[in-house]
């Protein structure tokens, strides 16, 4: 009795395993036909031995593209120190410090000087944490399945960022010199600290909507957010420090000699060896390819403070991103730049080139996605800020390669990285460039009333 109990158990589950099967599922006859398509071929079985056991980049690598790299360029902003981010995904930030500090060296003839990116980095950490709390307030009426809500509570903060939260932090904060704020092992190992931070802002959050849907008044609701802002100021000053609110510095020459010793405030520093407005001066140029050009783009909860800007950009095509970038690097100014850091790259050359790898040729198939479609389908995003600062222009005056100042420490081309312009043009995302270098019929898009972009749309994605 047990033999046919079992035994009618097995045909209902093989039954309804074929009529799963029917329906999309892999049947057995399908899996026979996938097995059959594997021809275990000498060749196949060494490539198999080979890939099983050995990095595929190093098999996939291109030997016809494996010559030294040319770091030689018509047009270079000179630069002085390489930064390391080192664990943390504030690449946005030391991008954004990295322009401000060649341009403060530059106008005062400093021999060096580094800004901190711990300052910086406390100040964003909180406002971000308001940003999520507010929200979290104005949203209080929607379902908890909402999707603006749902989207909210998966993302409450990040160590990640982009260029409009870089300026405002600064236009507001100001910057310090790294020696007179130095890092901490929280700012450069941060994912610890920004996973018990979002933790916290969790369970806020949903102390929130719970006072408010019990009736709580408005200034009772203030109150308890700022009770929980003042926990979160807890965290980050045991973690990172208290932040100064004025400082004592001395300038040197490069023979070491003082120069002026001073105190300023971090805004007062900034006014006095920058004072750019970071803000009205400079727009931000897109690459996307998924929606039409020449169009003004704003993307909602892209931002890193509740009482600022979300991320407004212009959108166009790659040469009339180009061509900005050149009147920039001709004139002596970094850019912020963005980019999909991680594709095509040879960290060992510091060489980004479409041509580095051959994966199609290794797995006898092909990756035919172009730049939309890899944007459509989440396979390419903007994942990566850095400084750019050098092109290679030939005869004709058109660009051959670029150059870019990384902030991952000492490597290879002294922590530059080198593009082709074949890979910036497939991996390119952003750009915030000077005003005076953009043709006026392009800053008169600014003009247009933004198309609104949903937070959850692929063009937001935190540089790291």
């Amino acid at each position: 009795m047990k033999r046919i109990f079992a035994a009618a158990i097995l045909f209902a589950c093989s039954a309804a395993a074929i009529s799963g099967a029917d329906k999309g599922g892999l049947s057995e006859q399908t899996l026979q036909r996938l097995r059959a398509s594997w021809e275990a071929t000498p060749a196949d079985r060494a490539l198999r031995n080979a890939i099983s056991q050995t990095d595929i980049n190093t098999l996939a690598k291109n030997a016809d593209n494996a010559g030294a790299v040319d770091a030689t360029f018509t047009d270079r902003v000179n630069s002085k120190g390489i930064t390391n981010q080192k664990s943390s995904g504030r690449c946005w930030l030391f991008t954004g410090l990295n322009v401000l500090r060649a341009r403060m060296m530059d106008r005062h003839n400093l021999p060096k000087l580094e800004l901190s990116q711990n300052y910086n980095f406390f100040y964003d950490q909180l406002e971000k944490a308001n940003l999520f709390l507010q929200t979290i307030i104005d949203t209080h009426k929607l379902p908890m399945d909402d999707k603006k809500v749902e989207w909210l509570f998966k993302n409450p903060l990040s160590d990640g960022g982009q260029y409009t939260g870089f300026s405002e932090n600064v236009m507001k904060y100001g910057v310090v010199p790294a020696d007179v704020w130095p890092e901490t092992y929280s700012s450069n190992n941060t994912a610890q600290l920004r996973r018990l931070i979002s933790l916290k802002l969790r369970e806020d959050g949903l102390a929130l909507r719970k006072s408010l849907a019990d009736g709580a008044k408005a200034k009772a609701v203030e109150q308890q957010k700022e009770t929980m802002l003042a926990e979160i100021y807890r965290m980050l000053a045991l973690t990172l420090g208290v932040p100064p609110t004025e400082f004592e510095w001395t300038r040197k020459d490069a023979r070491g000699n003082v120069i002026d010793r001073r105190r300023y405030t971090p805004r007062e520093f900034y006014a006095e060896y920058c004072g750019d407005d970071l803000r009205g001066n400079y727009v931000m140029l897109m690459n996307d390819p998924t929606r039409p050009y020449y169009k003004l783009y704003e993307i909602d909860l892209d931002r890193h403070t509740y009482d600022g800007d979300n991320w407004t950009y212009i959108n166009l095509p790659t040469e009339d991103i180009k061509q900005a970038a050149i009147k920039s690097i001709k004139d002596s100014m970094m850019m912020y730049f963005s980019c999909d850091v991680g594709q095509s790259i040879d960290r060992t050359r510091g060489l980004l080139d479409v041509d580095n790898y051959n994966y199609g040729d290794l797995f006898g198939t092909t990756f035919g996605m172009d730049k939309a479609d890899r944007i459509r389908t989440f396979a390419s995003a903007s994942s990566h800020a850095m400084t750019l600062m050098a092109v290679d222009l030939d005869a004709d005056g058109r660009p051959t390669r670029w150059m870019v100042e990384n902030s991952w420490g000492p490597g290879a081309n002294d922590g530059h990285l080198v593009m082709t312009d074949r890979w910036f043009d497939e991996y390119m995302f952003r750009l915030v460039v000077n005003k005076k270098y953009v043709p006026q019929n392009i800053l008169d898009i600014l003009k247009q009333k933004p198309e609104m972009l949903p937070a959850w749309d692929p063009m937001f994605s935190d540089e790291q």
